[in-house]
């Protein structure tokens, strides 16, 4: 959703880019730590799959359901309260500030909402049924984009925009008349994104219905267990803190970056959106490496866990380092889809292009987190990637863009020692093998 937020957003200029970019990484902030949850799920569930004890993998579901509403629910209410106060720290321009206030204001409300769906996520993932999660986000986002356009841009104005980025589908633009949208710009596109966030969660529910769901996982018989809660308390919680403070730090570098200039923020929020997209196709991978290493330390079966971490390194490289060669080729060509500011895409070649080097390296790092947090081991990598996060772009992108005052494409170089650390990191971690011995 983040990615066609930008690229419908980018249109309206670097002010609203740097805006919804900076008003999307807060939210992040706050909504990473249900990350957490959703991997103590997902491991928890798959785990109980792999012994056989499918009604415990429904009670890891109830407890993942009673952790997002504890935390979710007052967070929410108090990002909508005082995210005014927090905004101006991390960007202050007069275009930018009060337009991020408004995207992060109503962008807090999905809140809960999201939380649900990471639950659901961990849920349908490490019971195996992920063909559930290709039908909710295609139609989650076609709702997004459809919404988007007519907020963003109004009814008049979608026929501009259409013509603008897709001129064979103006006619399109029809699908808007039944009703007059209003063009609300950046609140629009918020406004979207909680919308689509509701059906998220809404259609996750329906899935609970079919009988393979329902009876297999006795879903719908509220189970609450204190020991497993437990738990999973114990792995959500290093690993959201973990994504809490990654989150945090880059923000930071978010705020290092609009320092040097608006311009370069907005060029950093694009560069990240496609970054973003590039490793979803490999973030499935990541959670299928998961689901499978728990599952076969679950069935005493730590040689196929094994197995399964070296075929998703092999699957995930195939596919980051065909977009990483994509990045390299073609920088232009994906940054023109976002924006037509030409200065956001002469300075944005550079960083996009680093990017693509360092995708070999990401797909590496990527699935071995994945493959620790599936076997339970959640303080390491968070602790490891959390200092790397802050000493390398943090400390390293402030010191080079702030203080040595070297310009924008400096930070970028940070990405290989960043992402070469980590990957190295993890694999010696994998290689002690004493991952195959947790019990969860």
């Amino acid at each position: 959703m983040s990615v066609f937020d930008v690229a419908m957003v980018g249109r309206l200029g670097a002010g609203a880019l740097a805006a919804t970019g900076m008003g999307g990484m807060m939210f992040w902030g706050v909504l990473s730590l249900a990350l957490g949850v959703r991997m103590a799920v997902q491991t928890v569930a798959s785990r109980r799959l792999g012994q056989g004890l499918e009604k415990q993998s429904g009670t890891a579901f109830h407890n993942g359901l009673v952790m997002a509403t504890a935390y979710a629910l007052p967070v929410s209410f108090l990002g909508w309260m005082f995210v005014g106060n927090i905004v101006p720290f991390f960007v202050n321009d007069a275009v930018a500030t009060p337009l991020a206030t408004q995207y992060t204001s109503i962008v807090f409300i999905s809140l809960v909402f999201s939380a649900y769906s990471f639950v659901f996520q961990g849920f349908y993932t490490g019971v195996e049924k992920t063909k559930i999660h290709m039908t909710v986000t295609i139609v989650s986002n076609l709702l997004n984009v459809y919404l988007n356009a007519g907020l963003i841009y109004g009814t008049e104005g979608v026929k501009f925009f259409l013509n603008d980025v897709a001129p064979g589908f103006s006619f399109l633009s029809y699908l808007w008349q039944w009703t007059e949208f209003p063009a609300l710009g950046v609140k629009g596109a918020a406004i979207s994104t909680v919308v689509a966030s509701i059906w998220m969660a809404t259609h996750y529910t329906l899935y609970l219905f079919s009988k393979d769901i329902k009876n297999r996982f006795s879903v719908f018989s509220f189970s609450f267990d204190r020991t497993m809660m437990s738990r999973q308390l114990k792995l959500a919680l290093p690993l959201g803190i973990q994504e809490g403070l990654i989150a945090v730090g880059w923000g930071m570098f978010y705020k290092i970056v609009g320092m040097i200039g608006l311009v370069e923020l907005a060029t950093t929020q694009l560069l990240f959106t496609i970054m973003h997209a590039s490793f979803m196709p490999a973030l499935g991978v990541g959670q299928a490496c998961s689901t499978l290493v728990s599952k076969y330390l679950g069935e005493k079966r730590p040689e196929k866990s094994e197995t399964s971490i070296k075929e998703s390194i092999r699957l995930a490289q195939y596919i980051m380092a065909t977009m990483g060669l994509s990045f390299i080729l073609l920088p232009k060509q994906y940054l023109m889809v976002f924006t037509n500011d030409p200065e956001i895409i002469q300075i944005g070649v550079f960083g996009l292009q680093m990017i693509g080097a360092v995708q070999f390296l990401d797909a590496i790092g990527f699935v071995l987190w994945f493959a620790l947090s599936g076997a339970g081991n959640t303080v390491f990598p968070a602790v490891v990637e959390s200092c790397l996060t802050w000493v390398i772009i943090v400390l390293g992108s402030y010191l080079l863009g702030v203080v040595l005052q070297l310009g924008f494409k400096t930070l970028w170089l940070l990405f290989p020692i960043y992402m070469g650390l980590f990957a190295a990191i993890m694999i010696w971690k994998v290689y002690q093998g004493d991952w195959k011995e947790i019990q969860v």
